[in-house]
């Protein structure tokens, strides 16, 4: 039996169903869809994003261009003092300049020889063995953060500032070897986190404070190295006051003194026993005379 094409055609569309393929034209259209969608996404959201990330930068590179910590007007005032009052004759400290001072500290960076930064602070000066003279300011007493002070080994004169006691974080003070005079001040007791102290080879008189050389409790005590070398300094932990015994010319004056008393009485006992002896016999020669009869 012969079968006709028209029959084949109507039996396979009763066993194979038709596949349809997109048309390119179809795929185009799919993609600006796409494009549109995400178009609108950036339209409507992405001026938000961009400017949350431009306000994010911004406030990081103003964050990086800020120095950790501000100036402060204590330590500008301690410094410039400080620099008034010591004499420089080997300009060793030609960096220490009125405009440093203003801003001697950028976080844990400092701009100054011999002074340690911490936060903006200075907390530590080291000016050893730098020639230095002149007198110690009482203005240091206005680096209220500091916590070590060496000034040793150079030629600082006057007296210790009574007003380091303010300050309240020392924990280390070396001023040996310099020419300091008078007596120690007895309010350095009042630096509580004081743990090193040296004065040794200075001309320091007078007693050391009963509550710096004694100290009680947990606090560290000072050994004797700590004052040795100033000659008219005494007090635990040096030995007591000596007396003074007399010089050679106070032992001189007291002899001859002696001596021109007991001549001066000597010469006056003999004037004395030569008076009275010669009253006697005045007195014997007219007892005679009356004795004798006359011719």
């Amino acid at each position: 039996m012969v079968r006709t094409k028209t029959e084949d055609q109507k039996r396979s569309h009763l066993f194979f169903f038709p596949v349809f393929l997109p048309h390119n034209q179809d795929i185009r259209e799919s993609k600006k869809k796409v494009l549109r969608s995400k178009t609108k996404f950036l339209l409507y959201q992405g001026p938000f994003y961009f400017s949350f990330m431009g306000l994010l930068i911004l406030l990081l590179l103003t964050c990086a261009a800020l120095p950790l910590a501000s100036s402060d007007p204590n330590d500008e005032a301690c410094l410039t003092h400080l620099s008034q009052t010591l004499k420089d004759p080997l300009k060793n400290l030609q960096n220490w300049t009125k405009s440093i001072f203003a801003n001697p500290c950028n976080g844990f960076t400092s701009y100054l020889p011999g002074a340690t930064c911490n936060n903006g602070r200075i907390y530590k000066l080291s000016l050893t063995n730098l020639s230095l003279q002149g007198s110690l300011s009482p203005f240091l007493s206005n680096c209220t953060n500091l916590q070590s002070l060496d000034l040793s080994s150079n030629s600082i004169s006057g007296p210790i500032p009574q007003d380091l006691q303010y300050l309240v974080n020392l924990a280390v003070l070396n001023l040996s070897s310099n020419r300091l005079e008078e007596e120690i001040p007895p309010q350095l007791t009042l630096c509580a986190y004081l743990n090193v102290i040296d004065l040794h080879d200075n001309l320091l008189t007078g007693p050391i404070p009963a509550s710096l050389g004694n100290r009680s409790g947990n606090l560290p005590r000072f050994n004797a190295s700590s004052f040795q070398g100033n000659k008219d300094l005494y007090g635990y932990p040096l030995p007591p006051m000596k007396s003074k015994g007399l010089s050679i010319l106070a032992i001189v004056g007291i002899g001859l003194g002696s001596g021109l008393a007991s001549l001066v009485l000597s010469f006056t006992g003999v004037c004395i026993w030569l008076k009275i002896t010669e009253e006697r016999m005045a007195a014997e020669e007219g007892k005679i005379s009356q004795l004798m009869p006359d011719y």
